[in-house]
C-alpha cells in the first residue's frame, strides 16, 4: 500500500489490489463451486444433500469468518498511520482466536447437526449425505480459520498476490480430491457427496501450510517475524478485535444466512426443486465473487486513506468501487441471462432439474444488480471501522423485510418457491439504500470536521 495523488494512480493501485482478491476469491469459491457440480453427476439425491450441507455450513463459516475479517481494517489503518511494530503482536492473537472460534464451532456442531436436520422434510438418503459431508468438512475448521487470518493480514498489506498464488497452487487439488474420493478413483471408496466434504477438508490443511511457509520465509512478510516470540493470549486485544469483528460477522451472517433460511423453507418442495434451487444459487454466488472481492479491496484502501486522515481520498476510493461492482454485475446478470441452459447443465442432466434450474436462474439476474450495489458499500463501511450501525441495517433489511416477503410471495402467490427468490431481490435492495445512506452520512460527518 502507498498514498496516491490522483485519478489515475488509484485506479491502477486499486486494481493491482484486485485483481489477486478475485482470482483468490474464485479460487476459493470454486472448490465449493466444484463440490456442487461433481456431486451433482453422482446423482440428483448426492447434490441435494450437499445443497443441505452448505446452506448450514455456509453461514456459520462466513459469520465467523467475518469476524476473523477484523484483522484487515486493523492491519490496513496500523500500516496507514505508521504504526507498523503493532502489527504482528495483533496478527497473533488474531490466530489464538481464530482457533478458540474453530474448536467451539466444531464443538456446537457436534451437539446440534442431528437436531437441525431432524427439522427438514428431506429423504433419508439426503439427509444422511448432508449430514456427513458436514462432518468430513468439519475435520478442516481449524486450518481454515487459521488461513483467513493470515490471509487478511497478507492482504491488508497489500500483497494479494501472494494469497492468489496460494489458491492457485491449491485448486487442482482440491479438484483431484473431489474426482478421487467423490466416484471412488484409484482404490478408494466411492464417498458421493460426503468426498465432497473430505476434498475440501484436505484442501484447507495443504492451503495453511502453504501459506505459512510464505509468510516464514518471503521477505515483505519476514520481517513482521508472525512465527517467532509468541506471547500468551490477550483478552483485552481480544476484546478489541471482537468490538469491529462480531458485528462484521452477524451483519455477513444476517446477509448469508437468508439465503441458508430459503433453501430450508424449499425442503417443502420434492429433491429435484430443491437441486435445481442449490445448482442456480451455486453459480449466482460464484458470479458474487467480483463485487465481493471489490468489497475486500475497498476495506484495504479506504482503511488505509482514513487510517492516515486522508479522508477525501478514502471518498474517492469508495465511488470507485462502487462503480466497478455495479458495472460488473450487469455483466454478470447478462451472463446468467443469455447462458442460463448451459449452466444449468453444468449441474445436471435430468431435464426435470436442467428446466426447473433455467427458470431459478431467471431471477437471479435481479438480485445480482443489488448484490453489486450493496457489496462494496459494506467494504467501504468496514474500511472507516462503521460496523455497529451497518449490523442493525442488515437484520432489519434481510430478516425483517426480505424474508418474511418471500414467505408471503411463496404462500401466498402463484410464485411458489420462485417468490423466496423474489425476497431475495427485496432484502438486498433495502440493505443496499440503507448502506449507502449511511456511507454517504459518515463521510459528510469527516469531511466537516
Amino acid at each position: 500500500m502507498y498514498e496516491t495523488h490522483t485519478i489515475k494512480e488509484k485506479i491502477k493501485l486499486f486494481l493491482i489490489i484486485l485483481f489477486p482478491i478475485l482470482i483468490t476469491q474464485l479460487g476459493m469459491y470454486a472448490m465449493n463451486f466444484f463440490d456442487t457440480v461433481m456431486s451433482g453427476r453422482a446423482g440428483p439425491d448426492q447434490l441435494a444433500g450437499v445443497a443441505i450441507g452448505s446452506s448450514i455450513w455456509v453461514p456459520v463459516f462466513t459469520g465467523l469468518n467475518g469476524i476473523l475479517m477484523a484483522i484487515s481494517p486493523i492491519v490496513a489503518q496500523l500500516k496507514g498511520a505508521g504504526r507498523e511494530k503493532e502489527i504482528p503482536f495483533s496478527v497473533k492473537q488474531g490466530v489464538y482466536l481464530a482457533v478458540l472460534l474453530a474448536v467451539v464451532v466444531a464443538g456446537t456442531g457436534w451437539f446440534l447437526l442431528d437436531p437441525i436436520l431432524s427439522l427438514m422434510n428431506i429423504e433419508p438418503e439426503v439427509a444422511r449425505v448432508a449430514r456427513y459431508y458436514l462432518v468430513a468438512l468439519g475435520t478442516g475448521i481449524v486450518p481454515l480459520f487459521v488461513f483467513n487470518i493470515l490471509r487478511s493480514f497478507v492482504d491488508a498489506l497489500g500483497l494479494t498476490r501472494l494469497s492468489m498464488m496460494v489458491i492457485l497452487l491449491t485448486l487442482p487439488l482440491n479438484l483431484l480430491f473431489n474426482y478421487v474420493l467423490i466416484f471412488g478413483k484409484w482404490g478408494a471408496p466411492a464417498l458421493g457427496g460426503v468426498g465432497a466434504g473430505a476434498a475440501s477438508s484436505l484442501t484447507y490443511w495443504v492451503s495453511l501450510l502453504i501459506l505459512v511457509l510464505i509468510i516464514h520465509r518471503v521477505r515483505p512478510l519476514r520481517r513482521y517475524e508472525i512465527f517467532k516470540a509468541w506471547k500468551r493470549p490477550s483478552l483485552h486485544e481480544w476484546k478489541d478485535q471482537l468490538k469491529i469483528g462480531v458485528p462484521i460477522g452477524f451483519a455477513i451472517f444476517f446477509e448469508t444466512s437468508i439465503f441458508a433460511a430459503v433453501t430450508f423453507f424449499m425442503t417443502v418442495y420434492d429433491t429435484n426443486t430443491i437441486a435445481a434451487h442449490q445448482a442456480a444459487i451455486n453459480f449466482a454466488s460464484f458470479l458474487y465473487m467480483v463485487p465481493l472481492s471489490i468489497a475486500f479491496t475497498l476495506t484495504i484502501v479506504v482503511g488505509f486513506e482514513s487510517g492516515a486522515g486522508r479522508y477525501k481520498e478514502a471518498r474517492t476510493y469508495s465511488y470507485l468501487g462502487i462503480g466497478l461492482a455495479v458495472c460488473m454485475s450487469v455483466i454478470a446478470g447478462l451472463i446468467l441471462y443469455v447462458f442460463d441452459d448451459s449452466v444449468a447443465r453444468l449441474y445436471s442432466s435430468d431435464e426435470a432439474v436442467v428446466e426447473l434450474t433455467k427458470t431459478f436462474i431467471i431471477y437471479a439476474v435481479f438480485f445480482q444488480l443489488s448484490d453489486g450495489f450493496g457489496a462494496p458499500l459494506q467494504g467501504i463501511l468496514r474500511g472507516y471501522k462503521d460496523v455497529n450501525i451497518t449490523l442493525v441495517m442488515a437484520f432489519v433489511s434481510y430478516w425483517g423485510i426480505g424474508l418474511p416477503s418471500g414467505w408471503l410471495l411463496a404462500n401466498y402467490t402463484a410464485f411458489g418457491p420462485y417468490g423466496y427468490w423474489l425476497s431475495l431481490t427485496i432484502g438486498l435492495t433495502a440493505g443496499a439504500a440503507a448502506l449507502f445512506t449511511r456511507m454517504v452520512l459518515l463521510q459528510r460527518k469527516q469531511l466537516r470536521e
